[in-house]
C-alpha cells in the first residue's frame, strides 16, 4: 500500500542514461547494527537505482528462465520487465483489473512469484483473485477468486511452498474504500493456502493487515508480515506436514522505529538460505536473524514495499516506491 509519492525521474531517461554509461545512480545507505551483517553485505556495497518514475513498485520477482526482473506498479494496472540488455519496458496490462471505469487508486497486481511450472502467479487486487499465466503464451486461469463462496479482500503477496501449494495474504489495499468498502464479502484479513487438489483453506484469521509473507529454507515455518502501524510487526508460523498453519509467535517488533519517525510499514520479505529474514519496514529494508535480531539496515529514506533475489540469487533487487533499486550481497536466497 502505498502512504505517500515523490518527484522523480523519468523511468525511461534513467535507465537509458544507466545503462548508456553503464554506471547506475545510487541511493541510500547501508547500516551495521551487528559486525556480523558485514558477512552479508560487504563495506563497499553500493545501491543502485535502476528505473524511476513509477507510481508504486511491488512484486518484484527474478524470473530465472531469460534472466530478467518483472515488477508491478500497482496504481498503473501494469508490470514491466527490466533487464540489463534493454532496461525497462511494458511486460504486461492490465495486470490486476480487468473492468470498466476507476476500481480504485490501486487496481492492479500486486505480489508476483514464478511457480514451479514456471508460470506468473499473480495477486490481483482489482479482479480479487489469485492467477496464473504462462510467461511463453499468455492467457490466465484463475487459481483462486473466493472463500467459501465470498470474493476475496484484495490479494497482496503470496509464496508457494515446495510441496505445491500457495499461500497469499488478503488485505483490503486494493479497495475503493480499503477496510470500509461496501462490497467487502469476508470480515478477516486473511492468509491462505491454496492445496495442490486446488482446495482452499483460510489459514490464519487474526491478524489486522497481513501483508508479505516467505517460507524459511526448510519449509518448517512460515513468516508473515503486517503492516499495520499500530502493531508493524513479523510473525512466524509452524507448518506441519500436511501444510496446516499453526500458532504463531512474535519474531521482531517494527512498531518502536515508526514511532521515532522512520516511514515505513513492513511488507514484502524474503529469507536467504541461512535463514535470515530480509523485510521491508520502517526506514527501508530490515535484516534480521531467525530469531528476530537485528543484523543491519538498507536505508532508503523512501518508503520500500518488497524484494526478491535475482542473477545468480546474489543480488537483492528492491522495489521502493518511485524506484526499482539493487544491492549485491554476500548471501544467496533460499532456493538458489
Amino acid at each position: 500500500m502505498k502512504i505517500a509519492s515523490r518527484l522523480l525521474l523519468p523511468a525511461l531517461l534513467i535507465t537509458q542514461l544507466a545503462f548508456a554509461q553503464k554506471n547506475y545512480p545510487t541511493m541510500g545507505k547501508v547500516i551495521y547494527e551487528d559486525p556480523s551483517f558485514e558477512k552479508l553485505i560487504a563495506k563497499d556495497a553500493k545501491i543502485e537505482v535502476l528505473a524511476s518514475g513509477f507510481e508504486w513498485s511491488e512484486g518484484p520477482v527474478w524470473v530465472k528462465e531469460g534472466g530478467f526482473l518483472l515488477f508491478s506498479d500497482v496504481p498503473k494496472n501494469r508490470v514491466y520487465k527490466w533487464d540489463e540488455k534493454d532496461g525497462l519496458s511494458t511486460f504486461l496490462e492490465p495486470s490486476g483489473y480487468t473492468g470498466k471505469g476507476i476500481y480504485s487508486d490501486e487496481p492492479g497486481s500486486n505480489g508476483l512469484i514464478i511457480d514451479s511450472k514456471g508460470r506468473l502467479v499473480s495477486c490481483e487486487h482489482g479482479d480479487r483473485r489469485i492467477s496464473a499465466m504462462p510467461l511463453n503464451v499468455g492467457g490466465k486461469v484463475t487459481l483462486a477468486g473466493n472463500f467459501e463462496g465470498k470474493r476475496f479482500n484484495s490479494p497482496n503477496d503470496i509464496t508457494e511452498h515446495t510441496n505445491g501449494s500457495y499461500y497469499f495474504t488478503d488485505p483490503p489495499y486494493g479497495m475503493n474504500k480499503k477496510h470500509a468498502d461496501p462490497t467487502r464479502e469476508i470480515a478477516q484479513f486473511g492468509v491462505y493456502r491454496i492445496a495442490k487438489d486446488g482446495k482452499i483453506t483460510q489459514e490464519i484469521a487474526d491478524l489486522t493487515r497481513p501483508n508479505g509473507l516467505a517460507f524459511s529454507p526448510d519449509g518448517k515455518t512460515l513468516y508473515v508480515a503486517q503492516s499495520d502501524p499500530e502493531k508493524a510487526i513479523i510473525m512466524s508460523y509452524p507448518v506441519d506436514a500436511t501444510g496446516k498453519i499453526g500458532t504463531g509467535k512474535l519474531v521482531y517488533d517494527a512498531t518502536p522505529m515508526l514511532k521515532a519517525g522512520k516511514a515505513g510499514l513492513p511488507d514484502g520479505l524474503k529469507v536467504d538460505k541461512d535463514g535470515n529474514l530480509w523485510s521491508s519496514g520502517p526506514g527501508g529494508m530490515l535484516i534480521l536473524t531467525p530469531a528476530g535480531k537485528l543484523l543491519g539496515r538498507i536505508e532508503m529514506n523512501e518508503l520500500t514495499s518488497n524484494c526478491t533475489w535475482g542473477n545468480d540469487g546474489s543480488t537483492l533487487y528492491m522495489t521502493v516506491d518511485g524506484y526499482v533499486c539493487r544491492i549485491k550481497t554476500q548471501t544467496k536466497g533460499a532456493g538458489w
